[in-house]
């Protein structure tokens, strides 16, 4: 165990860390307050959109940039098909197989759903 002292929003918190590469001590400090610490919770991908074969799902929420490809267009696997943009960060959409585009079902603007269908490849 490591004895640290943890500063949040200027209060001072002593706190008793395991390490777990050492064996565990006895000993324990008479008084260490201790802080609650939680991290935001993970969001498990939605399946509220349909997804059939051949959709390449959005990967959050978040709305259209740009649109890079064109139906007809045959794209590699990894090939960039579309740009969103979710609290003013870019996300790129590739491709997840070979294919042709067979449709494109958003258009820059677009506000669009974690699990939604963007682009049909077949």
């Amino acid at each position: 165990m490591k004895k640290l002292r943890v500063t949040v929003d200027g209060k001072a918190y002593d706190v008793l860390v395991e390490i777990l590469d050492e064996p565990v001590a006895a000993e324990h400090p008479a008084h260490v307050e201790s802080a609650h610490v939680s991290s935001p919770p993970v969001k498990a991908p939605t399946s509220s959109a349909s997804s059939a074969a051949g959709d390449v799902p959005s990967p959050l929420a978040g709305k259209v940039v740009s649109v890079e490809v064109k139906p007809g267009q045959k794209v590699a696997a990894g090939a960039q098909l579309l740009t969103l943009e979710a609290m003013k960060m870019n996300t790129y959409v590739f491709a997840p197989a070979a294919g042709t585009v067979e449709a494109i079902l958003v258009a820059p603007g677009d506000a669009v759903a974690e699990g939604q269908a963007l682009v049909k490849i077949s």
